[in-house]
């Protein structure tokens, strides 16, 4: 399969300290791909990176056939403003910004897709409801409501099972193989890595350098994870005092 992305020799951070080292690939059109590793590899900044909200401190990011607003991004739930005053549908309707523009009206269309993606995601009837009044799951699941209105061809998600309950992860892996099916490029940071065995196709194993990238099965191994762990281990020995990384701590 063609590429949608390629990374040569990326290297990813933050105030000139890098998170992510010397990362060479690319990524499938359509793959189904988990970015997997310790605390502290450079997984939620690679995703940052593929977005522009971390610009490469060396190498480059290409993207093949697409620009950056044929990207969704999906944070960890703790980067989500869930004390902005704001309903659900409102929030639901964000993910069509790209289509409308900041002032455009919604219209009916838009109206019909932001309503099915809530059907989509189990939230139907929660249309008014302020998005600080829903708990953990339906957060999560209010977030890919939104990714759904946007309609991108590529999708990240940073850690998108983290502390819901078995059904809501059951629901919106659902959900992940609908656009998987549809054709669409999915990576996702994952750290349950049953889960990632049971339904995704390729891995990307990263300790802020790559490890190993392929087919699951030739990734998530013993050996691999164990040399990823001790990466890390490694560079924690080296480690300034001030923060894990030894550099500015935000590496994930």
């Amino acid at each position: 399969m063609s590429a949608v992305v390629r990374f040569s020799d990326l290297t990813l951070g933050y105030d000139r300290h890098p998170a992510v080292h010397h990362l060479d690939g690319e990524i499938a059109r359509g793959a189904l791909t988990a970015v997997i590793g310790p605390n502290g590899a450079g997984k939620s900044t690679l995703l940052k990176g593929l977005v522009g909200l971390v610009e490469p401190l060396g190498g480059r990011i290409e993207l093949v056939g697409i620009d950056r607003r044929d990207i969704a991004h999906l944070p960890q739930a703790a980067e989500v403003a869930r004390g902005f005053p704001m309903s659900v549908f409102d929030f639901v309707g964000m993910g069509a910004w790209r289509r409308v523009g900041p002032f455009g009206a919604i219209s009916r269309r838009e109206v019909a897709a932001i309503d099915e993606a809530l059907d989509a995601v189990g939230l139907d009837g929660f249309e008014t409801r302020p998005i600080g009044t829903l708990s953990g799951g339906q957060t999560q699941r209010m977030l890919f409501a939104r990714l759904l209105v946007q309609d991108a061809a590529v999708i990240l998600l940073d850690e998108p099972f983290n502390a819901v309950d078995a059904r809501t992860v059951e629901d919106l892996l659902a959900i992940v193989k609908r656009w998987h099916g549809e054709g669409r490029t999915v990576i996702a940071v994952l750290h349950d890595l049953d889960l990632v065995l049971r339904h995704f196709r390729e891995a990307l194993l990263l300790a802020r350098e790559p490890v190993a990238a392929g087919p699951v099965e030739a990734v998530v191994r013993p050996d691999m994870l164990a040399r990823a762990r001790a990466m890390i281990e490694a560079f924690d020995v080296g480690a300034h005092p001030c923060g894990r990384d030894g550099r500015s701590g935000r590496a994930a």
